[in-house]
């Protein structure tokens, strides 16, 4: 009975030592940095069109207090934040949301920082000229990337006037792509997606959506009001985007990360 006593309390002993030496051994560190490219997700989110009332809405179903859970219902246009554009969008029969290939959605990243320029005209288009910058400093574009326009204009997200930037006709004055760079990017170089730090990848004062025509109907997905440009290398990272999956989607809210070493 003691010996039985004995190794029980030894095994015991040993468990918790060998624990212990689990919990105290040091995380190991990936050598990758990550920076979340999106923005969170709340009622002050600014929209393409600004009626005063905000088209989020959230419903507490539970609370950890009352149930011992906490859990919400949260409603939200698919368009709404930072989301993607799928081809569905614009074009009847592409790919909805759901089926966009995954091997697309992990991609090399392209920052094309046109800040300086986006400063000096709200209205800047990003030009074929951005990319030769881009490309005497990094190389090609790699093919299958996903290219990203840093304009800035993520600094005014926290005021939905500002970001939205509209003249007193009720314009809208915000950079984009240009038409010439998205077709240059896509039959040229072999792009899979595009993306910005604005309302839309065309630029404010745009009535039919050029960009959106072109890109969605070639499959190129798009991924608007993106967040933290300026916190990711303008070349060398991955990007994942990681859209909700959701069934028939034009689009969806979507987290994107870039990941460098």
């Amino acid at each position: 009975m003691k010996i039985r006593t004995f190794v029980i309390g030894y095994v015991f002993a040993l468990a918790i030592f060998l624990f212990a030496q689990h919990r105290t051994v040091p995380e190991q560190k990936s050598g990758y940095v990550v920076v979340d490219l999106t923005h969170s997700i709340n009622s002050s989110v600014p929209t393409y069109d600004e009626n005063g009332n905000s088209a989020y809405h959230e419903q507490t179903l539970a609370t950890t207090e009352k149930n011992g859970y906490f859990a919400r219902a949260v409603s939200f246009p698919e368009h709404y934040g930072t989301h993607i554009d799928a081809p569905a969008h614009f074009v009847h029969g592409l790919w909805t949301v759901d089926q966009i290939p995954p091997e697309r959605l992990v991609a090399p990243l392209v920052i094309l920082n046109v800040s300086a320029k986006a400063k000096k005209n709200a209205d800047y288009q990003v030009s074929v000229d951005d990319v030769a910058d881009w490309e005497q400093l990094h190389g090609q574009v790699p093919a299958g990337a996903v290219v990203m326009a840093r304009t800035g204009w993520d600094l005014r997200w926290n005021s939905a006037r500002d970001y939205r930037n509209p003249d007193a006709a009720g314009v809208m004055h915000f950079p984009g792509f240009s038409t010439d760079v998205a077709r240059f990017l896509t039959e040229g170089r072999n792009i899979v997606g595009v993306g910005i730090d604005t309302l839309s990848i065309d630029n404010g004062p745009s009535k039919n959506f050029p960009v959106h025509q072109y890109d969605l109907s070639h499959s190129i997905y798009q991924l608007e009001n993106v967040a933290n440009l300026a916190q990711a290398p303008d070349s060398g990272a991955t990007v994942v985007v990681a859209p909700a999956k959701l069934e028939g989607g034009s689009g969806g809210p979507v987290r994107i990360l870039a990941i460098s070493k």
